[in-house]
């Protein structure tokens, strides 16, 4: 019996070949479709968001600064959190923009 179930496992169906890789491609859509498209759009809307930075915008940074843009450069942002008090912060540090929320 047991050398039956071996020459079984041993010679697979055609069949199962193909069904294995078309399960395998069914699931690396399905993930793709809900884990990597998703993170994708994510950073392409942040590196937009830090791109579009301007003077007077109210963010956070990724240490959970809170400040006032007072001027961009090229790879930097100068971060006023409070009265003549900058920081220089890479764009990359930056967040979220809550010009929005602060105005409530």
């Amino acid at each position: 019996m047991i050398m039956t179930i071996l020459q079984q496992q041993a010679a697979p169906a055609a069949g199962s070949n193909w069904s294995f890789l078309i399960m395998m491609l069914l699931i690396f859509v399905v993930m793709w479709f809900f884990m990597i498209r998703p993170q994708q759009k994510k950073q392409k809307e942040l590196a937009q968001f830090r791109n579009s930075l301007k003077k007077g915008d109210k963010v956070v940074t990724i240490g959970g600064i809170y400040g006032v843009v007072s001027d961009v450069k090229e790879q930097y942002v100068i971060v006023e959190v409070d009265n003549n008090v900058k920081l220089r912060v890479d764009k990359s540090a930056i967040v979220k923009d809550i010009t929005d929320v602060a105005a409530r």
